[in-house]
């Protein structure tokens, strides 16, 4: 039989098994594995034995292994395969968000369903639905169709499922430098990114570093009465809202001194291609209520979006927020910013600039004290590394459009701990659209992206395994 009545059998069966394999995806989404909450552990465990036992159908020895938090789940191709076949490492997690604000919700969050979407799409709505949930059975369901059909996965794999991206992979980092000769691998994949548009595929080449700080201003020993201290005493709101206030220029640059140190601007035959895309307010900002682009005015949307930095203050506390009124000067206040980081800056020296910056303008009054969060550089992946050419020309043929490359401004940073632990570089492919609610009430995934993504990954298969190894 030929390689491509072959491929042809595998996608005929995803067709014919559509309806098991969404199931399959609802039995997993039904799971409250939330990793935020420790009341919800038992849950965590629950999902990562029901994915150790599924994936043990595929004919791939699989197992639960412990780590200082969360499970996770390893499986590997049974036996030697020989002939110097591609090996890869698939990533994905089972953990997901927390469903608050629950009364803002459809429908009961781990309940899912197929619904009408108000544009007529098909979608199926449930907490893990897209991130990463559905994401990562895309690739189950493909080696599922494969293994039915001839026997055997096309390539060697391992698969790695971690249970606590949501909460920044403290404990699977460790997990992965202990485990890191049994994750070997020629490269990897990971399936929690999105598509260009609704019909048009996408591969990340790049994902932006994360600094996440946290910074509490305080001042007098105790909350203080305003019609008595009003006027004399320092306010630590007043404090912090003027220094937060100060890290943008009128023209949308962060003021922060040496920020751009390292930033590079994009090459001009990729920014021509970007501009080709034209991504306009209209298109991306208008479904969101909003029309004006945000950040440096003299770069494109897209820049702002994907190749450029970025501040956002994720949250300020202070004072008294309750109901009615309480006329209080607050002891303190507090604020979490996070900064989008692109190659070229160092995660260390930003968050050092940022506080510099802070201490710098306190009054004499006023002391500051941080708090350390999460930390990843950003990653620019190689262009034309042959498993990305490969996956290219297999979303192509899938949907019909031109595979579209491109830069993300979220932050994925196993990504980068693959790059420095493992040795390896990382294809990014995804079937999740900007309107699928990830982190957000009423969370969903394209019923559409669901089965086209289950054929994408098998054409990816089916083209990673005509691929030379080295």
């Amino acid at each position: 039989m030929s390689d491509a009545a072959q491929l042809q059998k595998v996608l005929d069966r995803i067709d014919a098994d559509f309806d098991s394999s969404l199931e399959r995806l609802f039995t997993l989404l039904r799971i409250k594995s939330i990793s935020a909450d420790p009341a919800f552990a038992a849950d965590c465990r629950a999902a990562a034995d029901h994915l150790a036992t599924d994936i043990a159908t595929l004919g791939l020895s699989a197992e639960v292994r412990p780590t200082d938090g969360h499970p996770a789940v390893v499986a590997k191709s049974n036996g030697k395969s020989g002939g110097g076949r591609p090996h890869a490492l698939f990533y994905g997690h089972y953990d997901v968000q927390p469903v608050d604000p629950l009364n803002l919700w459809h429908r009961p969050p781990f309940e899912p369903v197929v619904a009408d979407h108000p544009d007529g799409r098909k979608i199926i709505v449930g907490r893990g639905a897209e991130d990463d949930k559905g994401q990562l059975m895309t690739f189950v369901e493909a080696c599922r169709a494969w293994k039915t059909v001839t026997g055997s996965l096309p390539i060697d794999l391992t698969i790695v499922i971690e249970g606590e991206e949501e909460v920044g992979s403290k404990n699977f980092v460790p997990f992965l430098e202990k485990n890191k000769a049994d994750l070997s691998a020629d490269f990897a994949l990971i399936c929690d990114t999105g598509m260009w548009d609704p019909a048009t595929p996408a591969i990340t080449i790049s994902l932006r570093g994360l600094v996440y700080d946290e910074v509490k201003i305080k001042a007098a020993n105790r909350d203080l009465h305003s019609g008595i201290f009003g006027g004399g005493a320092q306010n630590p709101i007043r404090v912090l809202t003027r220094i937060l206030g100060g890290l943008f220029d009128d023209d949308g640059r962060i003021t922060i001194p040496g920020f751009y140190d390292g930033v590079k601007d994009l090459p001009p035959d990729i920014l021509a291609q970007w501009k080709k895309l034209d991504l306009t307010p209209e298109r991306f900002l208008k479904p969101i209520g909003l029309s004006v682009p945000a950040g440096e005015k003299d770069r494109l949307l897209i820049e702002q979006l994907s190749s450029r930095p970025a501040c956002d203050v994720n949250g300020i506390i202070g004072g008294y927020t309750g109901e009615g009124s309480k006329t209080v000067i607050p002891a303190q206040a507090s604020a979490k910013v996070s900064f989008r980081l692109v190659e070229g800056q160092d995660p260390v020296k930003i968050r050092k600039a940022f506080r510099d910056y802070v201490t710098a303008r306190l009054p004499k009054d006023c002391s500051a004290e941080f708090g350390d969060h999460s930390s990843a550089p950003a990653i620019a992946l190689d262009w034309n590394m042959k498993p990305l050419a490969a996956a290219r020309r297999a979303l192509t043929d899938e949907w019909g459009r031109e595979t579209i490359l491109f830069g993300s401004g979220a932050s994925i940073p196993i990504v980068a701990e693959f790059k420095n632990r493992l040795g390896l570089d990382t294809v990014l492919v995804g079937f999740g659209l900007d309107d699928d609610n990830i982190h957000s009430p009423n969370e969903k995934y394209d019923l559409r992206s669901f089965h086209k993504g289950i054929r994408s990954w098998a054409r990816i298969l089916g083209a990673l395994a005509e691929m030379p190894k080295a």
